[in-house]
């Protein structure tokens, strides 16, 4: 009798003890994510995509519930303006079902119809009407549905990257980049970090001008997803979080971007595909009066070109 009151007593304890381990696990990891978002807020702080609730209402892409996601992706050098041009254009694309991620970038100089502005470079729909006019005109031109949006301020960009990648991006740099990017890249193989990475990414003034910016846009995008999706990268998700808010205007949702995010850390997803729109030998190099030197390209070739590259 003695001795099933005593393993009771031991079972309460062990219970007890258990359950006390268990609120200080909850009430640590609490205490380190809050810490760590308020840590990334303050990195944040002169973010400009304050508020962006009034863009994200005028967006009209059609919500997906389950299989191809398609996001466009902007980085914006905006100082406040009201109508900034938008420096990159991307759709990133994941899907659910295959767990495939693709990434395709349209030249910002290519010569489309814009509706309700006639011929105009791409990047003008960004300046007209924001995500939704460019929306619109991918949907028209490219006959490709976008759902969501992502704007990416550039000033924030290196505090982001060095969120996720703190030990910086391995990369080869062909020549010494300096002009128009407020910093010296010298040639060769390096790890960049900040503002060094985004002066690799947006460096245009040589030779293969926007092609070659392209090129190294791919290729970092490429490597952030990798360590984006590393232990320490998810460990550091409430201050990466923090740091983003005010550098990035979006109109995901937060379930949409925990279903994403569950699925890319459960479902490893395969090696990123890249493509660049135009594809090679379908376009020209034009000037054209009023609007500058243009891109013109064979709107057909590279619609069949596109919609087959994220279909399949």
């Amino acid at each position: 009798m003695e001795r099933t009151r005593s393993n009771r007593k031991k079972k309460v304890r062990w219970k007890r003890f258990i359950l006390f381990i268990f609120i200080f696990m909850i009430a640590s990891v609490s205490a380190y994510a809050t810490y760590q978002y308020k840590q990334g807020v303050s990195l944040g702080k002169d973010g400009v995509f304050t508020d962006d609730t009034k863009v994200a209402k005028a967006f009209h892409g059609e919500e997906v519930k389950f299989g191809r996601i398609n996001i466009l992706l902007l980085g914006s050098d905006s100082r406040g303006e009201k109508h900034a041009r938008t420096d990159s254009i991307m759709i990133a694309q994941y899907d659910q079902e295959t767990h495939q991620s693709k990434l395709v970038s349209i030249m910002r100089d290519t010569y489309v119809d814009i509706p309700g502005h006639g011929k105009q470079k791409l990047n003008a729909a960004y300046a007209f009407g924001g995500p939704e006019l460019l929306r619109q005109t991918i949907k028209e031109n490219f006959d490709i549905d976008v759902n969501y949006y992502a704007v990416v301020d550039f000033e924030g960009f290196s505090k982001i990257t060095d969120v996720i990648a703190p030990d910086g991006i391995e990369v080869d740099v062909p020549y010494e980049m300096s002009y128009g990017i407020n910093t010296t890249i010298s040639p060769g193989k390096q790890t960049l970090h900040g503002d060094k990475l985004l002066g690799y990414v947006r460096f245009r003034h040589d030779r293969l001008s926007d092609f070659g910016r392209v090129q190294r846009q791919q290729e970092v995008m490429s490597k952030l997803k990798d360590q984006a999706l590393s232990v320490g990268t998810i460990i550091k998700l409430p201050k990466l979080l923090g740091v983003i808010d005010p550098y990035v205007a979006t109109n995901l949702d937060t379930p949409t971007l925990f279903s994403l995010g569950k699925d890319l850390l459960t479902n490893r997803s395969n090696d990123l595909k890249t493509m660049r729109i135009p594809v090679n030998g379908s376009f020209t190099d034009e000037q054209i009066k009023g609007v500058g030197a243009v891109l013109r390209i064979d709107l057909e070739q590279n619609k069949s070109a596109l919609n087959e590259f994220l279909s399949t």
